[in-house]
């Protein structure tokens, strides 16, 4: 008979692509991923892995039952959700992921609230982009991430993953206190032509969404500095370094030194919180999605979408 958990890792070997891959996703070491392995091409007498450089792929053998792995493990995770469901306990471990200005503030009052409300949910949160979030997500190593598009840049959602929105967040510009336009009640991204941006790290999907909006107003940005928090670009808008979006979530404290412009464009960013199809029932997905709600109606953001 097939061992569950070994079935388990060889489908992180096969959505990761590698042993140290797998090991992560898992949290295990890679001698016992390599372990694990070894105990299922017995179990099956074939070998499941090849060498492939310093690495190792998939044999034949080893995609066809990875194939039949992941739509096991999908079934397991479906009758969990259908028995967690049917007791209607809000119990055992729900594991989280939020975008960096997400987390800080959205995650420490929705997290108290869950744990406060339901003391059997243990509960456990890391900070991710929103694209290795949803991979996460996908792969199971996550049941729940808080994800962002922006207003005209929206984000594909995979198939077999649910959405509900938490809250709209309105964007300014963070800018030197002595800036020209600093004084403005409201401002255009084009205003800031001749400056120097700071903006996120390269690839990232927050810096593709600002390359593509400046462009599509005719402006060729001035890209100065990188950082992947709020708080690292708004202290370097402080010291006079350039100007950057400064979304109104997780924001405060602004530095002394620094003005925030509203947009006069709305620029916004929707915020919400994705989970996988088959864990829809689970009553802890459905608490946590309450709880996160709940902070973003009390931010008094704009209402989400």
């Amino acid at each position: 008979m097939l061992n569950l958990e070994r079935l388990r890792t060889l489908d992180a070997l096969a959505r990761h692509g590698s042993v140290s891959g797998a090991a992560a996703g898992l949290h295990v070491t890679t001698s016992a991923v390599s372990q694990q392995m070894a105990k299922l091409e017995r179990e099956v007498g074939q070998q499941l892995l090849a060498k492939n450089g310093r690495g190792v792929r998939l044999t034949d053998a080893g995609r066809l039952l990875a194939e039949h792995a992941g739509r096991i493990l999908s079934q397991v995770e479906l009758a969990q959700s259908e028995l967690e469901a049917h007791r209607g306990q809000v119990v055992g471990e729900l594991r989280l992921s939020a975008f960096p200005t997400a987390a800080r503030g959205l995650f420490p009052h929705a997290l108290a609230a869950l744990r406060a409300e339901h003391p059997g949910l243990r509960l456990r949160s890391q900070e991710l982009e929103p694209e290795r979030g949803i991979a996460g997500v996908l792969r199971g190593d996550l049941d729940l991430a808080v994800v962002l598009d922006w207003y005209n840049k929206p984000m594909p959602l995979p198939d077999g993953l649910v959405k509900a929105s938490i809250l709209d967040d309105p964007a300014d510009v963070a800018m030197p206190a002595d800036h020209p336009l600093a004084g403005r009640s409201e401002v255009g991204l084009e205003d800031f032509a001749g400056d120097e941006w700071i903006t996120w790290g390269e690839g990232e999907f927050c810096h593709e969404w600002l390359l593509f909006t400046l462009r599509a107003k005719g402006v060729e940005p001035l890209i100065g500095h990188r950082a992947a928090e709020t708080h690292t670009q708004l202290g370097l808008v402080a010291a006079g370094l350039g100007v950057c979006v400064a979304p109104l979530l997780g924001r405060d404290p602004v530095p002394d030194g620094v003005v925030t412009v509203p947009v006069r464009q709305r620029v916004r960013r929707h915020v919400y919180v994705v989970w996988r199809a088959d864990a829809d029932r689970r009553p802890s997905i459905r608490a946590a999605v309450k709880a996160l709600r709940a902070v973003g109606e009390s931010l008094g953001g704009v209402p989400a979408r």
